[in-house]
């Protein structure tokens, strides 16, 4: 199909697909025909993904530690180099991506047997489970942090720091310039964390909410991300507790409600992470427990370290806790403010230029030197 053209894989959580997204956008705007290939679950997140064709192939995830779920993971992942060799000797990309997670391992193994070129990038602050299994048999080692943890040394020559790409959507979105909200203005707080964070926070958020004073509820417009099992029970919540709230089980305009929002409260997610940093917006994150490897613990410190946001552990954190930190900061437009300022300087607006650099390095259309 020609050798100006790059396959991402991709698995189906947003972690993974939006980076590749963000990538696919750029690759597009080059002349770069993208493909994607990725596991069963597709594009769950209807973004419309833009590439000129989506594959499926057979994957799985280590369920378990038993002989016999190892064996039948195996066997699933023989499976999908199987079909990935049988893709790319009819699609015939000039590299092939892989952005983390299992549904990455067949068509990475599939491209190195064919001699393709291969890059990894990996979104977190500590490299993945299949990123590692992958690190030391791909060209490229992309990351978005400047240290990643777990990362062997060794693979420094490989290794390029681009960020993480975020979407033409957070791009657009990062011109809006942060502006606290002063006393008795309405003050914006947006609550969502993906699928286990948006049942955590619909259990979480509301009494802590009601625990405010009379004054700063009235104040508050919150925006919050709920299952649809939950949306009745939330929205009854706030009711009750005389809070203007709007509630959705996905927000398609996300960027642009992070974008007008004074606070975040969240997950520490790698792309959260990612479009918090390039839109410059403070957050109170509370990581994922017991997150393999504790990616989202790591992410979530190297914001609050650098004085970019909050990160509070979930399981020491209380109601009262949560209540007396959104108090706090609602009272301290200027500490609000710094902390956006934090973000921004972290944050990587070039990430996907670097990223789409490096897969025309790959494919033989761009030198190193120019990169």
């Amino acid at each position: 199909m020609g050798e100006k053209s790059v396959m991402l894989a991709a698995g189906g959580t947003g972690g993974h697909l939006f980076p590749a997204f963000a990538l696919a956008q750029e690759l597009g705007r080059r002349g770069v025909a993208v493909d994607l290939v990725t596991d069963e679950r597709g594009d769950r997140y209807g973004t419309g993904f833009p590439a000129r064709a989506i594959y499926t192939v057979p994957s799985a995830t280590l369920a378990g530690r038993s002989p016999m779920a190892a064996a039948k993971t195996a066997l699933s992942l023989a499976s999908g180099v199987r079909a990935a060799y049988a893709l790319l000797g009819r699609v015939r990309p000039g590299a092939v991506i892989g952005f983390g997670g299992y549904p990455t391992f067949p068509p990475l193994v599939a491209a190195k047997l064919r001699r393709i070129p291969t890059a990894i990038h990996e979104a977190n602050a500590v490299l993945g489970r299949a990123n590692r299994m992958m690190a030391s048999r791909v060209s490229r080692i992309a990351t978005s942090f400047e240290q990643t943890a777990l990362l062997a040394d060794k693979l420094a020559p490989r290794v390029r720091f681009t960020g993480n790409p975020v979407r033409d959507a957070v791009i657009a979105a990062s011109s809006q310039p942060y502006r606290p909200a002063e006393a008795n203005e309405p003050f914006n707080l947006l609550v969502f964390g993906g699928s286990q964070g948006a049942r955590y926070f619909s259990e979480a958020v509301p009494p802590v909410i009601d625990r405010l004073p009379p004054d700063q509820r009235a104040r508050l417009r919150i925006v919050q991300q709920c299952r649809e099992e939950d949306l009745a029970e939330v929205r009854n919540a706030y009711a009750a507790a005389g809070v203007t709230a709007e509630l959705q089980t996905f927000f398609r305009d996300l960027p642009e409600r992070m974008a007008n929002a004074h606070l975040v409260i969240g997950r520490a997610g790698a792309s959260s992470i990612a479009e918090l940093t390039v839109l410059g917006r403070p957050a109170v994150l509370v990581p994922l427990p017991h997150a393999v490897d504790n990616d989202q613990l790591r992410n979530a410190s190297r914001i609050s370290d650098a004085g970019a946001g909050w990160c509070l552990e979930q399981k020491a954190l209380t109601a009262e806790k949560l209540s007396e930190t959104i108090s706090s900061l609602m009272e301290q437009p200027t500490v609000l403010s710094a902390a956006a300022g934090a973000a921004k300087q972290l944050g990587r607006p070039d990430a996907v230029v670097r990223l789409a650099d490096l897969a025309e390095e790959l494919i033989g259309v761009r030198t190193a030197n120019r990169a």
